[in-house]
Protein backbone atom coordinates (compact mmCIF):
# COMPACT_ATOMS: atom_id res chain seq x y z
CA UNK A 1 0.00 0.00 0.00
CA UNK A 2 1.03 3.44 -1.12
CA UNK A 3 -0.46 6.37 0.67
CA UNK A 4 -0.02 9.45 -2.14
CA UNK A 5 1.48 12.22 -0.29
CA UNK A 6 -1.72 14.00 -1.79
CA UNK A 7 -3.73 12.53 1.38
CA UNK A 8 -1.88 14.05 4.11
CA UNK A 9 -2.82 15.60 7.27
CA UNK A 10 -0.22 17.00 9.20
CA UNK A 11 2.96 17.68 6.65
CA UNK A 12 4.57 14.17 6.14
CA UNK A 13 1.93 12.23 7.37
CA UNK A 14 -0.90 10.67 6.10
CA UNK A 15 -4.42 12.13 7.21
CA UNK A 16 -5.59 9.78 9.83
CA UNK A 17 -8.99 8.93 8.52
CA UNK A 18 -8.02 8.06 5.20
CA UNK A 19 -5.38 6.09 6.00
CA UNK A 20 -7.82 4.27 8.68
CA UNK A 21 -10.31 3.66 5.58
CA UNK A 22 -7.79 2.42 3.44
CA UNK A 23 -7.12 0.13 6.22
CA UNK A 24 -10.71 -1.21 7.22
CA UNK A 25 -10.56 -2.40 3.48
CA UNK A 26 -8.89 -5.08 3.99
CA UNK A 27 -11.40 -6.35 6.89
CA UNK A 28 -14.18 -7.85 5.52
CA UNK A 29 -16.72 -6.24 8.59
CA UNK A 30 -18.88 -3.51 8.11
CA UNK A 31 -18.18 -1.56 11.75
CA UNK A 32 -13.77 -1.54 12.24
CA UNK A 33 -11.57 -0.23 14.56
CA UNK A 34 -8.48 0.94 13.18
CA UNK A 35 -5.84 2.28 15.77
CA UNK A 36 -2.77 4.44 14.16
CA UNK A 37 0.83 4.04 15.76
CA UNK A 38 2.61 6.17 14.11
CA UNK A 39 2.39 8.58 11.87
CA UNK A 40 1.90 7.08 8.19
CA UNK A 41 4.69 7.63 5.70
CA UNK A 42 3.70 9.23 2.34
CA UNK A 43 4.44 7.88 -1.22
CA UNK A 44 6.42 4.66 0.19
CA UNK A 45 5.69 1.49 -0.03
CA UNK A 46 3.85 0.18 3.15
CA UNK A 47 2.94 -3.78 3.79
CA UNK A 48 -0.49 -5.45 5.12
CA UNK A 49 -0.16 -8.38 7.13
CA UNK A 50 -3.62 -10.59 8.29
CA UNK A 51 -3.45 -12.44 11.12
CA UNK A 52 -4.97 -15.28 9.59
CA UNK A 53 -6.57 -16.55 6.51
CA UNK A 54 -10.18 -15.01 7.38
CA UNK A 55 -8.70 -11.57 7.52
CA UNK A 56 -9.84 -10.87 10.83
CA UNK A 57 -7.49 -8.07 11.47
CA UNK A 58 -5.33 -6.46 9.25
CA UNK A 59 -1.46 -4.48 10.05
CA UNK A 60 0.05 -1.75 8.24
CA UNK A 61 4.01 -2.01 7.97
CA UNK A 62 6.68 0.80 7.37
CA UNK A 63 9.71 -2.09 7.57
CA UNK A 64 9.08 -3.16 11.13
CA UNK A 65 7.66 -0.30 12.44
CA UNK A 66 3.69 -1.39 12.86
CA UNK A 67 2.03 1.95 11.47
CA UNK A 68 -1.29 0.83 12.20
CA UNK A 69 -3.78 -2.02 12.95
CA UNK A 70 -7.60 -3.04 12.02
CA UNK A 71 -9.73 -5.09 13.31
CA UNK A 72 -13.81 -5.87 13.86
CA UNK A 73 -15.26 -3.08 15.72
CA UNK A 74 -18.36 -2.45 16.94
CA UNK A 75 -20.47 0.81 18.02
CA UNK A 76 -23.52 0.66 20.75
CA UNK A 77 -24.44 4.28 21.18
CA UNK A 78 -27.31 6.42 18.64
CA UNK A 79 -25.82 8.56 15.53
CA UNK A 80 -24.98 11.92 16.72
CA UNK A 81 -28.42 14.24 15.18
CA UNK A 82 -28.78 15.68 11.65
CA UNK A 83 -29.27 18.78 10.62
CA UNK A 84 -30.43 20.64 7.69
CA UNK A 85 -27.85 20.95 5.04
CA UNK A 86 -28.60 25.24 5.42
CA UNK A 87 -27.58 25.21 9.08
CA UNK A 88 -24.42 23.05 8.06
CA UNK A 89 -23.70 26.07 5.66
CA UNK A 90 -24.29 28.83 7.96
CA UNK A 91 -21.64 26.79 10.36
CA UNK A 92 -18.63 26.55 8.27
CA UNK A 93 -18.63 30.76 8.21
CA UNK A 94 -17.74 30.16 11.65
CA UNK A 95 -14.98 27.74 11.20
CA UNK A 96 -12.02 28.44 13.78
CA UNK A 97 -9.75 27.88 10.47
CA UNK A 98 -9.88 31.19 9.61
CA UNK A 99 -8.34 32.70 12.98
CA UNK A 100 -5.76 29.29 12.79
CA UNK A 101 -5.13 25.78 11.82
CA UNK A 102 -2.50 23.44 13.26
CA UNK A 103 -2.44 21.80 9.80
CA UNK A 104 -3.62 24.34 7.31
CA UNK A 105 -2.41 21.91 4.40
CA UNK A 106 -4.49 18.98 5.69
CA UNK A 107 -6.58 17.02 2.81
CA UNK A 108 -9.87 17.25 4.51
CA UNK A 109 -9.96 20.18 6.53
CA UNK A 110 -7.01 22.34 5.28
CA UNK A 111 -8.04 25.87 4.43
CA UNK A 112 -4.88 25.53 1.99
CA UNK A 113 -6.07 23.01 -0.49
CA UNK A 114 -7.38 24.10 -3.58
CA UNK A 115 -10.99 23.30 -4.36
CA UNK A 116 -11.23 19.49 -6.40
CA UNK A 117 -7.49 18.80 -4.97
CA UNK A 118 -8.86 18.25 -0.80
CA UNK A 119 -12.23 17.71 0.71
CA UNK A 120 -12.08 21.49 2.25
CA UNK A 121 -14.53 20.41 4.76
CA UNK A 122 -15.07 23.40 7.72
CA UNK A 123 -17.00 22.31 10.34
CA UNK A 124 -18.09 25.12 12.67
CA UNK A 125 -20.53 25.24 15.73
CA UNK A 126 -24.32 24.08 15.82
CA UNK A 127 -24.80 23.87 19.12
CA UNK A 128 -22.80 23.35 22.35
CA UNK A 129 -20.10 20.79 21.52
CA UNK A 130 -21.28 19.73 18.10
CA UNK A 131 -20.08 21.36 14.85
CA UNK A 132 -21.51 20.54 11.26
CA UNK A 133 -20.19 20.82 7.67
CA UNK A 134 -21.16 20.75 4.24
CA UNK A 135 -20.21 18.53 1.44
CA UNK A 136 -20.94 18.27 -2.18
CA UNK A 137 -18.58 15.58 -3.47
CA UNK A 138 -17.82 16.42 -7.53
CA UNK A 139 -18.06 12.61 -7.84
CA UNK A 140 -19.03 9.41 -6.31
CA UNK A 141 -16.21 9.17 -3.34
CA UNK A 142 -14.08 6.03 -2.59
CA UNK A 143 -15.32 4.36 0.65
CA UNK A 144 -12.26 5.56 1.99
CA UNK A 145 -12.56 9.28 1.30
CA UNK A 146 -16.06 8.82 3.69
CA UNK A 147 -13.61 7.53 5.65
CA UNK A 148 -11.71 10.92 5.57
CA UNK A 149 -14.61 12.85 5.67
CA UNK A 150 -15.43 11.24 8.88
CA UNK A 151 -12.39 11.99 10.45
CA UNK A 152 -11.55 15.88 11.26
CA UNK A 153 -15.12 17.04 12.31
CA UNK A 154 -14.30 15.03 15.54
CA UNK A 155 -11.14 17.00 16.38
CA UNK A 156 -12.64 20.44 15.62
CA UNK A 157 -15.85 19.34 17.56
CA UNK A 158 -13.23 20.21 20.39
CA UNK A 159 -10.59 23.13 20.38
CA UNK A 160 -8.04 21.90 18.78
CA UNK A 161 -7.44 25.43 17.02
CA UNK A 162 -6.08 26.16 20.30
CA UNK A 163 -4.74 22.36 21.47
CA UNK A 164 -3.89 20.78 18.65
CA UNK A 165 -4.41 16.70 18.38
CA UNK A 166 -4.37 13.97 15.87
CA UNK A 167 -6.47 11.32 15.40
CA UNK A 168 -5.45 8.07 17.79
CA UNK A 169 -8.55 5.37 16.96
CA UNK A 170 -10.87 5.54 14.99
CA UNK A 171 -14.30 2.89 14.87
CA UNK A 172 -15.55 3.72 11.71
CA UNK A 173 -19.42 2.22 9.74
CA UNK A 174 -19.58 3.37 6.16
CA UNK A 175 -23.20 2.26 4.99
CA UNK A 176 -23.19 4.11 1.49
CA UNK A 177 -21.36 6.55 -0.54
CA UNK A 178 -22.97 9.89 -1.63
CA UNK A 179 -24.42 10.58 -5.00
CA UNK A 180 -21.91 12.99 -7.25
CA UNK A 181 -23.41 16.41 -6.26
CA UNK A 182 -25.47 15.37 -3.31
CA UNK A 183 -25.60 17.70 -0.48
CA UNK A 184 -24.29 16.23 2.24
CA UNK A 185 -24.16 17.30 6.39
CA UNK A 186 -21.29 15.97 8.29
CA UNK A 187 -21.10 16.69 11.76
CA UNK A 188 -18.88 16.03 14.76
CA UNK A 189 -19.73 15.71 18.63
CA UNK A 190 -17.09 16.14 21.66
CA UNK A 191 -17.91 13.32 23.70
CA UNK A 192 -15.30 13.72 26.64
CA UNK A 193 -11.83 14.86 27.54
CA UNK A 194 -9.43 12.37 29.65
CA UNK A 195 -6.20 14.35 30.11
CA UNK A 196 -4.53 14.78 26.46
CA UNK A 197 -7.33 11.99 25.16
CA UNK A 198 -10.77 13.27 23.33
CA UNK A 199 -13.58 10.88 22.43
CA UNK A 200 -15.53 12.13 19.60
CA UNK A 201 -18.40 10.89 17.46
CA UNK A 202 -19.04 11.80 14.21
CA UNK A 203 -21.98 11.50 11.40
CA UNK A 204 -22.52 12.24 7.78
CA UNK A 205 -25.91 12.29 6.48
CA UNK A 206 -27.47 12.62 2.97
CA UNK A 207 -29.59 14.84 1.09
CA UNK A 208 -32.61 12.30 2.35
CA UNK A 209 -31.48 12.83 5.92
CA UNK A 210 -30.31 8.88 5.05
CA UNK A 211 -27.05 7.91 7.72
CA UNK A 212 -23.95 7.42 5.09
CA UNK A 213 -21.65 6.70 8.20
CA UNK A 214 -20.67 6.97 11.42
CA UNK A 215 -17.88 6.99 13.22
CA UNK A 216 -16.06 6.89 17.54
CA UNK A 217 -13.00 8.07 18.21
CA UNK A 218 -10.14 9.04 20.01
CA UNK A 219 -7.82 12.12 19.55
CA UNK A 220 -3.97 12.89 21.44
CA UNK A 221 -3.68 15.91 22.16
CA UNK A 222 0.39 16.70 20.61
CA UNK A 223 2.67 18.97 20.21
CA UNK A 224 2.96 19.83 16.32
CA UNK A 225 6.50 21.08 16.37
CA UNK A 226 7.26 17.36 17.53
CA UNK A 227 5.05 15.21 15.95
CA UNK A 228 5.85 12.84 13.62
CA UNK A 229 9.93 13.36 14.94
Amino acid sequence: MIIDGRFHGPDGSGNGGYVAGRLAGRVPFDTVTVTLRQPPPLDTELAVTVDDERGHSARLWHGDRLIAEALAGAIVVPPIAPVPFERAVEAAEKYRAAEYHPFPGCFVCGPEREPGDGLRLEPGPVAEGTVAAPWVPERVPERELVWAALDCPGGWSFDVAERPAVLGTMTGQVMDVPEAGEECVVLGFARSREGRKMHAATALYGADGRLLGRAEQIWIEIDPERFGG
